[in-house]
């Protein structure tokens, strides 16, 4: 088995160290024995874990081996891209497609990586609008000034709920940032630091309640705040928590990688010298020891290997993936903490090409009427938070866009190249009523690449995107067995290519402070923090302090002008 990459990280590790201030140790002579770790799943988090594995284990002087598993024939997990007309050249995210400055592990791994920033796909055209299935309740075009788009916000919705809105998503974020640093990072326990930081209070309500604690008004919340949770995590502001709704609403400094975010998990993986094996499930993890030694080792079992044990046994294992999706059994006492079993959102992505443009009567304009050619949603008039295909509400969708033109060697022309975000598949009847002209019903036949107009290229595809961030005040913890972790809790915290990054760093971390005997990873302050038997209760109580309205407010709350 041939190692991934070749290059040394040590420089990189020099640097990470510095930057993150992390202990130096003098290493153990039992920590000098080679030690073999294995990470399930190479998505963001497995990525993560293996490159700063590889980083932490050089600055201290711990040796290392890495075995990656991933089930399927790439590195990236839920980043990955698609080329329309089978034109590399014009290449499409398809997964997840914006990360920000603040994104510490991303952000600073571009230059590390050589890997070229370029703005976010979000659509070319600068027109967008925000419609409830019967209107577009706001529309702005960013090529107008800042000031006109602003004087714009402010008319509508005032003055004060923008305002409060961008200091309550900062201060939070800001919470937030601090999980990076000592004395909060590593952790042992996520429901731990989310005490300690001061966040339970976002994350035991929901974004509609914590946007009117803070005297945001309603239809600013309804409106905007919205449409954003829906586009970003397919959720209304009801039925999310607070946390996620304020991650929603910082897209400051977005960005995406020239080429494919995928990159950077490549180049991560690349980097850590690790092992790769693709296209290859675990099937099985176990015991390759008495289960009663202080230190045990465990087996893995994989679809080839059938009942044969993998050649190596390993002293860590990083399961990388959500386990209620993984179809991994785990012997008896391998598992030792409950791992949650947590709803997920099924999200419809369809990416297609068209001569067409949107119809304007399909969203009840006169023929002379532009439509924004970026279209997020929010819940109509007679809509609640519940109503149609999984909330969608009366609009039946979270937003297409028109994300630019692609070239179609079929008919020698440009054509729009367009991205849905649904609850449910996109029919030919919808597609006819958004272009105004018939789609055949057998366009989306079995090939997902079919060249049929007006549809000339269509790809669909169904994630599990994130999890539906209910509100919750306990989240699973990293070591769930001696020498066994899991990452996966982190996505009913936040859910983000850069927060999966940041739970590999952390279990990568714990890792290695844990062959050097290092006691790290506890927590700062204990008192008072919320235990899972009173979670619900906690909950409940912070709901019931904050009324609010079921259906869309039809002026702000709060007089700000």
């Amino acid at each position: 088995m041939a190692p991934f990459g070749l290059r040394s990280a040590a420089a990189a590790c020099l640097l990470l160290g510095s930057a993150y201030g992390f202990l130096s140790v003098d290493v153990p002579e039992d920590a000098r024995a080679v030690r073999q770790i294995a990470i399930i799943g190479a998505g963001a988090a497995g990525s993560s874990a293996a490159y700063h594995l590889r980083t932490y284990a050089e600055e201290s002087g711990t040796s290392i081996n890495i075995t990656v598993f991933e089930k399927t024939d790439r590195i990236g997990g839920r980043t990955l891209t698609i080329n329309p007309f089978g034109n590399s050249s014009q290449r499409v995210e398809l997964g997840a497609s914006i990360f920000i400055k603040k994104n510490r592990i991303l952000f600073d791994r571009l230059g590390e990586f050589g890997l070229q920033p370029r703005d976010p796909e979000v659509g070319s055209d600068p027109y967008l609008g925000i419609w409830d299935g019967d209107e577009f309740v706001f529309q702005i075009n960013e090529k107008h000034s800042f000031w006109w788009n602003a004087y714009k916000v402010f008319m509508k919705y005032g003055y004060l709920a923008p305002r409060r809105t961008q200091q309550l998503m900062e201060t939070t974020i800001n919470k937030f940032l601090r999980l990076y640093e000592a004395p909060h990072f590593p952790f042992r326990s996520l429901t731990q630091r989310t005490y300690e930081l001061g966040l339970l209070d976002a994350t035991a309500v929901t974004g509609e309640q914590l946007l009117r604690a803070n005297n945001i008004a309603d239809l600013y919340a309804h409106d905007i705040v919205q449409a954003s949770t829906r586009v970003n995590y397919a959720s209304n502001l009801a039925n999310i928590h607070g946390l996620d709704t304020m991650v929603s609403m910082a897209p400051e400094g977005a960005m995406s990688v020239a080429g494919g975010n995928w990159q950077i998990f490549h180049k991560m993986v690349e980097r850590s010298t690790a092992g790769v094996i693709l296209n290859t499930s675990v099937t099985a993890i176990g015991f390759a020891t008495a289960e009663k030694e202080s230190r045990p080792r465990y087996y893995i079992r994989t679809e080839t290997s059938g009942e044969e044990d993998y050649p190596i046994h390993f002293d860590s294992v990083v399961l990388a993936t959500p386990y209620q999706f993984s179809k991994i059994s785990a012997a008896e006492g391998v598992i030792q903490h409950p791992i949650d079993e947590i709803p997920y959102v099924q999200l419809h992505v369809t990416i297609f090409a068209s001569p067409f443009r949107y119809s304007p009567a399909f969203f009840g304009l006169s023929d002379e009427k532009q439509v924004p050619g970026t279209i997020l949603t929010t819940l109509g008039k007679d809509d609640d938070a519940a109503s149609g295909p999984d909330g969608a509400g009366k609009a039946g969708f979270f937003s297409i866009s028109v994300l630019r033109t692609v070239f179609n060697p079929e008919s020698k022309k440009q054509e729009y190249l367009y991205k849905i975000f649904s609850p449910e598949k996109v029919t030919p009847e919808f597609l006819s009523r958004l272009f105004g002209v018939e789609v055949p019903d057998d366009f989306t036949g079995g090939n997902t690449e079919t060249k049929v107009k007006p549809i000339s290229w269509y790809y669909p595809h169904v994630f599990h995107s994130y999890p539906k961030a209910l509100p919750r005040v306990t989240f699973q913890d990293p070591i769930i067995g001696p020498g066994l972790y899991y990452t996966s809790g982190m996505e009913s915290f936040i859910s983000t290519m850069e927060t999966n990054a940041l739970m590999g760093m952390n279990v990568a971390r714990l890792i290695i402070d844990d062959i050097l005997g290092v006691s790290s990873g506890y927590g700062t302050d204990t008192a008072g923090m919320p235990h899972e038997s009173i979670a619900q209760e906690i909950v409940g109580e912070r709901q019931r302090q904050i009324e609010v309205p079921k259906s869309r407010p039809t002026e702000p709350v709060y007089k700000d002008l």
